[in-house]
């Protein structure tokens, strides 16, 4: 994949980190969502004092890419302090739609170093439909 749009993609990633609504653990989360058709979608962490209802980024990338008729994706970027990983419901969300992903973690805070991982490596031997049967 070209360079250039992967740090388009973290460059979205951390722009949109910067709008989460994170009042209560103060850490903002911000993803961007390269779809195979070429859009991209952002998304932000959203916390609810009801913790359980909060929305972690990726997933709100994710179910927009969806509610805009999107099903397939290559790329997906994450930016946090630290640049930790995605979640485990994100993790399998994301392995829903696109199990061969590469995702690229962004450290907010700091130079803004990238690591690219394969979500593979992030979740192995994911839960799939065809374990349901």
């Amino acid at each position: 994949m070209k360079q250039q749009l992967k740090e388009e993609l973290t460059l979205t990633a951390i722009q949109a980190a910067q709008v989460a609504y994170a009042p209560y653990s103060r850490f903002q989360v911000g993803a961007a969502l390269l779809s195979k058709s070429g859009v991209t979608y952002q998304g932000v962490n959203v916390e609810n004092a009801s913790y359980g209802l909060t929305i972690c980024a990726e997933r709100s990338a994710i179910f927009s890419a969806i509610s805009d008729g999107q099903r397939q994706f290559e790329l997906i970027a994450v930016a946090s302090p630290g640049g930790v990983a995605p979640c485990g419901a994100c993790r399998q969300v994301l392995h829903e739609f696109a199990p061969d992903i590469q995702v690229l973690l962004i450290d907010t805070s700091g130079e803004k170093q990238v690591s690219e991982l394969s979500l593979g490596m992030l979740l192995p031997h994911a839960f799939s439909g065809s374990d349901k049967d």
